[in-house]
């Protein structure tokens, strides 16, 4: 199952400048056929609309290839953003990696 899973790590911020490359990342990762893509914002420190575009936008392209897109560290920031938009309730966010493997071995 691990193998299964791709994670996409973004540093620092997304927004208009580096959403086009996070849309390449998941496109890429729609070809190699994962079932899961955990999206990491440990290190993210800011985002826009324009970001969470992009992720709306990944969540809707994953969905229609049957893979799911998870989230896990999200900052202050990105939470309120989340909750401001009601993406908290689209999006299952997780505190951390370790809490994603965690939750991903007891399914198995």
């Amino acid at each position: 199952m691990r193998e299964q899973v791709k994670v996409i790590k973004i540093i620092g911020n997304l927004n208009a400048t580096t959403s086009q490359e996070f849309r390449q990342k998941i496109t890429d990762i729609l070809v190699s056929g994962a079932k899961i893509v955990l999206v990491d914002f440990q290190d993210v420190t800011f985002m826009d609309s324009s970001g969470l575009g992009a992720l709306v936008l990944a969540f809707k392209t994953l969905r229609a290839a049957d893979t799911k897109l998870v989230l896990c560290s999200v900052n202050e920031q990105v939470r309120i953003l989340f909750e401001l938009t009601n993406m908290d309730k689209v999006f299952e966010i997780f505190p951390s990696q370790e809490a994603f493997n965690q939750v991903l071995v007891s399914k198995n």
